[in-house]
């Protein structure tokens, strides 16, 4: 009878915390009162606690069978659950031909939950507060999981469920203040449309849910990120974002050395990063985190025209034969009008187009070929030059070269590094070399640090370099100053017995 009496008061309460309902917490305290009285075992003879024990088990099951529409909400952020949302789809009225539901999904909030409960808890509040906001109070708003929401348009025409769903992904993407940490949240989205057939709520949700589309990339990035904790990758990634309206990017810029005509025939221009938070962030580690993220395109079109913008003024110092090399991303070469921006960008700095290169890896060339051949065709009418980085580390068809038509070859700096030692290096420069000879195109020697490996290179044929041994990339003034200074580019390509004696001295010394 005391286990009776135990397992009846147990479940009595754990009616009275999970339902919250007046009429069984009145029972519970009931139920209490009478096991804690002096006469219960009074009560136990009369039948009182059985009766009231299958009581109690026949309300359990009929809570249970309707428990799905109980209207619940969430612990942390008080919006409706995704039972409430299920029951206002599946009670929707017969007139309902064309439904939409959309899925909001908070991409960083899992993560960040890795390592600061605290923060996410906040992220989601102040999100759940933004949609409850914004949304029409007609629409059926819910927390369908720890970091989605979902919203019910009901019967809404589908060109305007679409815009104001749109509208409120856009409204969503402003800064938020979680803890410590200043965050530009980022999101998938999914809309499910229902035309004709009339779908179960769950079913229903499950096709948005499906649709959930996210516009930071497919994948992290691979092992070359040197970022030693989750939560300092994350913190980067968030710097990141807002790099650009911080004015934390800048553009550096690494000569081009013709070493046939003794000067500075241009520069690629190398994005840095110094950020308010980390100090001057390498290139190697936070290139790798921008492609990871979805960002390649926004970021390479900033330093498309913030190249352009220097180099438009290069003419004013006296030096109106350089060209800018600005590297490009297989996203921007995915865009069907890339040539029309560009051509927008060249007239907006008032820059001739031959002023202009642009650098691609040799992977997204041959993976690309087929695909922007026509591209190619366009840029090239516009008097836009193109060049291909890292050759010979890519990929192990030649045939793009015929597909594609380039106006330089970079032979890949791990090809330079010594090469004046190593016989395998020197016939992979020497074949390079002889191929763009005989296809009619420049080759350009980079990662060039050392004197010999230029003396090498030159003896060979090689007529374009860059690399330390000339210079280091440099801030605009700089690389200007460096440009101008003949004599001292003309001390730096000098091969002669001379040059060659003062070299063995120095080696002696």
């Amino acid at each position: 009878m005391a286990i009776t009496l135990v397992f009846t008061l147990i479940l009595a309460l754990s009616i009275w915390i999970v339902l919250r309902e007046r009429a069984i917490r009145v029972l519970a305290d009931r139920l209490e009162t009478i096991v804690n009285a002096p006469d219960r075992q009074d009560h136990a003879k009369s039948g009182a606690l059985p009766r009231l024990s299958n009581a109690i088990g026949i309300m359990v099951a009929q809570l249970a069978s309707v428990g799905h529409r109980l209207p619940q909400r969430h612990p942390i952020t008080g919006m409706a659950t995704r039972e409430l949302l299920i029951d206002a789809i599946d009670t929707r009225g017969p007139g309902h031909s064309e439904s939409c539901l959309g899925v909001i999904e908070v991409l960083d909030f899992d993560r960040l939950c890795a390592f600061d409960a605290q923060s996410a808890e906040q992220l989601i509040k102040a999100i759940a507060t933004r949609i409850t906001d914004m949304v029409n109070s007609s629409r059926v708003v819910a927390q369908i999981d720890r970091g989605r929401f979902a919203i019910w348009f009901g019967a809404t025409p589908m060109s305007d469920a679409r815009a104001e769903f749109d509208a409120l992904l856009y409204a969503l993407q402003n800064r938020v203040t979680a803890d410590t940490i200043d965050l530009l949240p980022q999101f998938a989205c999914g809309l499910a449309i229902e035309q004709g057939e009339r779908l179960p709520g769950t079913e229903f949700l499950a096709r948005a849910i499906a649709a959930l589309v996210s516009g930071t990339g497919d994948g992290a990035a691979d092992g070359d990120v040197r970022i030693v904790s989750a939560k300092q990758r994350f913190v980067f990634e968030q710097g990141l974002r807002q790099a650009i309206a911080r004015h934390e990017f800048r553009l550096v810029y690494q000569p081009f050395v013709n070493a046939d005509e003794e000067r500075v025939s241009g520069g690629e221009a190398l994005l840095r990063w110094a950020s308010a938070e980390h100090g001057d962030v390498p290139p190697t580690t936070f290139i790798p985190i921008v492609e990871a993220v979805g960002m390649a395109e926004e970021v390479g079109m900033w330093v498309l025209n913030e190249a352009c913008d220097e180099a438009a003024r290069w003419p004013f110092s006296g030096l109106s034969d350089l060209k800018v090399a600005v590297n490009l991303s297989a996203l921007q070469l995915g865009r069907g009008d890339f040539d029309a921006v560009v051509e927008r960008m060249l007239k907006r700095h008032s820059m001739p187009a031959r002023a202009l290169e642009l650098e691609l890896t040799e992977t997204v060339a041959a993976g690309k070929s087929l695909g922007i051949g026509n591209l190619f065709q366009r840029l090239r009418a516009l008097g836009v030059s193109m060049s291909i980085d890292d050759f010979g580390t890519g990929f192990s068809s030649l045939s793009y070269l015929k597909n594609l038509k380039f106006d330089k070859l970079k032979i890949d700096r791990e090809f330079v590094t010594d090469v004046h030692r190593q016989r395998d290096s020197q016939a992979i420069c020497q074949s390079i070399i002889a191929l763009g000879r005989g296809l009619g195109i420049e080759v350009l020697a980079e990662g060039v640090e050392q004197w010999d490996e230029f003396a090498w290179l030159r003896r060979y044929g090689c007529a374009l370099y860059q690399g330390y041994y000339f210079s280091k990339p440099l801030m605009p003034r700089e690389f200007l100053a460096f440009a101008s200074d003949k004599d001292h580019i003309r001390s730096l390509v000098e091969v002669g017995p001379t040059t060659l004696k003062n070299r063995i001295n120095e080696h002696m010394t």
